[in-house]
């Protein structure tokens, strides 16, 4: 992938934080403007690592040469979770992966966001519980303390629980950091912690093993999606670059639908020590559990990323019901579904036939795969 330099650094690397965590360069604080890429076009994590299976798509449509001959790149950023969106706003990365919180966040304080790529169809967000500490009504967490690994994501919490009628005012959090908040609900600190699909197989591979209130099972709202700046959708130019961008996405994601161990294998051969970590089953789990997200129900959506305004609007009614947003947000005005039917315009059968062709290690290849999808919410109180 092209990395590419500015004055002999890369973008990256120029980057810098105020104690506030704003992002800063070594040119002073500058809005981008909608003026065509003239660096690589970068997408950034929310997380603070790439080494992970979520962005499968990705690594797949990279492998399979699906974005052509676009100059990209992908950075892990900082795990402080608003980082993702601060970037884009300041230009120094043009796409980012928040959760709706965080991108209520961004809405609130005045960064000209848009989501143009829904991912997360349903709620991927859960809550982990030591085995036999799981509520068996969710809302008995009132008054109980819940572990973060970044103070940043309690704006996804509080409206999780909220759909369930819960009294977040009554919730304590603690941050207990990334990424050891889990560790720490293992060892006793807090009552829950926040987990998501696809993390609790990675879990399991460094013997965590908790019990899950799954939003994957029980909560109406939608989970992260990709946003770039509003302006970017202005230019003619970028929105042609994004099209054919997402299209790489969608052709990664229809590719893991059909052959899920070779998605697998595509992302342990870009990250040899994830490989290693998890393994061929706990890797395909985690796959499927984010699979699972990420498609949704298709018979009730318009192709790869688009948006349920309708699931969208509850949330940002419910974050702005909690005080999350001091004024009203419209999902139509900062979601939009212009980009989908470009992204989806590809060979649905050339994808199906690229996976099929594929030959896949012996280890993934012994993996049952309808057994782990049999199994896949076995951890759910």
């Amino acid at each position: 992938m092209n990395n590419h330099m500015i004055s002999g650094l890369t973008r990256r690397r120029m980057l810098q934080f105020t104690a506030s965590g704003v992002v800063v360069s070594g040119l002073g604080l500058s809005r981008a403007t909608a003026a065509p890429y003239d660096d690589s076009f970068t997408w950034i994590s929310p997380r603070g690592t790439l080494e992970v299976l979520d962005d499968y798509g990705f690594w797949i449509a990279k492998k399979m040469g699906y974005f052509g001959d676009l100059d990209i790149e992908m950075q892990p950023g900082p795990s402080d979770g608003t980082a993702t969106v601060k970037f884009v706003d300041v230009g120094q990365a043009d796409m980012g992966f928040p959760s709706p919180g965080v991108f209520s966040f961004a809405i609130e304080n005045g960064m000209k966001l848009k989501s143009v790529f829904h991912m997360g169809a349903l709620d991927t967000f859960s809550l982990a519980f030591r085995k036999g500490e799981g509520p068996a009504d969710i809302k008995d967490i009132e008054g109980k303390t819940i572990l973060l690994g970044s103070a940043a994501w309690q704006p996804i919490v509080d409206p999780m629980l909220a759909a369930q009628g819960v009294d977040v005012s009554t919730i304590k959090y603690i941050e207990a950091g990334w990424p050891t908040w889990g560790t720490a609900l293992a060892a006793g600190q807090g009552d829950a912690a926040l987990s998501w699909e696809g993390l609790r197989a990675e879990w399991i591979s460094t013997g965590l093993e908790f019990e899950y209130w799954l939003g994957v099972q029980n909560s109406p709202l939608p989970a992260n999606t990709f946003v770039v700046r509003a302006a970017d959708l202005e230019d003619d130019d970028k929105k042609m670059f994004l099209e054919q961008y997402l299209k790489g996405w969608a052709m990664g994601l229809e590719f893991a639908e059909q052959n899920p161990a070779a998605a697998v294998q595509a992302v342990f051969e870009e990250f040899p020590t994830l490989a290693s970590n998890l393994g061929p089953e706990l890797g395909l789990m985690s796959i499927l559990q984010q699979m699972n997200v990420f498609r949704g129900d298709m018979s009730k959506r318009e192709g790869w990323g688009w948006h349920d305004m309708e699931s969208w609007q509850t949330f940002f009614d419910l974050s702005a019901q909690i005080g999350q947003n001091t004024k009203k947000i419209e999902a139509s005005e900062v979601c939009t579904n212009e980009l989908i039917p470009g992204a989806n315009d590809f060979d649905h059968e050339k994808v199906k036939a690229d996976a099929a062709g594929i030959e896949v290690d012996a280890d993934l290849a012994a993996v049952d795969v309808e057994t782990l999808k049999a199994s896949m919410f076995d951890q759910s109180i």
